[in-house]
């Protein structure tokens, strides 16, 4: 089991480098990513682990489902689709289906989420 709580110690995590190395591109900032794979693997059609970025605004299109908890920081993310913005703080989560082009603005210093990743082939959206 992995858990994760707002009140857990922070581990240390790997450098991912800048938004265009996960398949995303910068909007505004110099924003840098980082995280840590806990379950599966980059390969697997399921994965997770733990996610962080430094403030500014990227936007990238999912190619996976994910659900994910903000842990620490302020985040917004827009729907490139419908329009809508959303505001998150630590505790709150979201589901983000594959295939959709999304903004995040980061507000704070940084954030730090955790998420589960899921690539099979039900693409079905709300």
């Amino acid at each position: 089991m992995l858990s994760f709580k707002l009140d857990m110690d922070r581990i240390p995590l790997d450098d991912w480098g800048k938004p265009e190395d996960i398949g995303a591109a910068t909007v505004e900032g110099g924003v840098r990513v980082s995280g840590k794979l806990l379950f599966g693997s980059f390969t697997s059609p399921v994965s997770g682990g733990l996610y962080a970025a430094t403030q500014g605004k990227y936007r990238v299109t999912y190619p996976f489902h994910e659900h994910a908890t903000l842990l620490d920081g302020m985040l917004a993310i827009t729907d490139e689709t419908s329009g809508k913005t959303v505001i998150y703080g630590p505790g709150d989560s979201w589901i983000i289906a594959k295939g959709t082009t999304v903004l995040w603005d980061i507000r704070s210093p940084h954030i730090r989420k955790s998420y589960l990743a899921v690539t099979t082939a039900n693409e079905d959206k709300p």
